[in-house]
């Protein structure tokens, strides 16, 4: 009985110490260009913002994860996942996401030169 019960100890101090830790992600570098762009077609949905397909490395290749749809948040632009190559000619993937957009434009507030211009179209 006591095995048992230094089992189920070991575990939750196991867990414990795997939830406290923090994850750091580390960029993956990859020397083999991704494909060219696949061309999707979704209709747009009231209330949704369309997250395009892109090329992900999984496996040792690059592999399409196909697009899809996520809630609207208002005062934000949503950026897809995109692929950089640096000077080293290798690439790697940058993680799409919100940015905050206050005047609506589709010009992130940090990238905007008026972010909150009353006078947009």
């Amino acid at each position: 009985m006591s095995n048992i019960k230094n089992l189920v100890a070991g575990a939750f101090a196991a867990s414990i110490v795997a939830i406290a830790l923090p994850t750091y992600a580390k960029d993956t570098y990859v020397v083999v260009a991704p494909p060219a762009y696949r061309h999707e077609v979704m209709e747009a949905r009231p209330g949704y913002v369309i997250v395009p397909g892109a090329w992900h490395w999984q496996h040792g290749k690059h592999e399409w994860v196909a697009g899809h749809y996520v809630a609207e948040r208002k005062g934000y632009t949503y950026h897809g996942d995109r692929w950089v190559q640096h000077d080293n000619q290798k690439w790697t993937m940058q993680k799409g996401g919100w940015s905050h957009d206050s005047d609506g434009d589709g010009v992130p507030d940090n990238a905007d030169k008026s972010p909150n211009n009353p006078r947009r179209q």
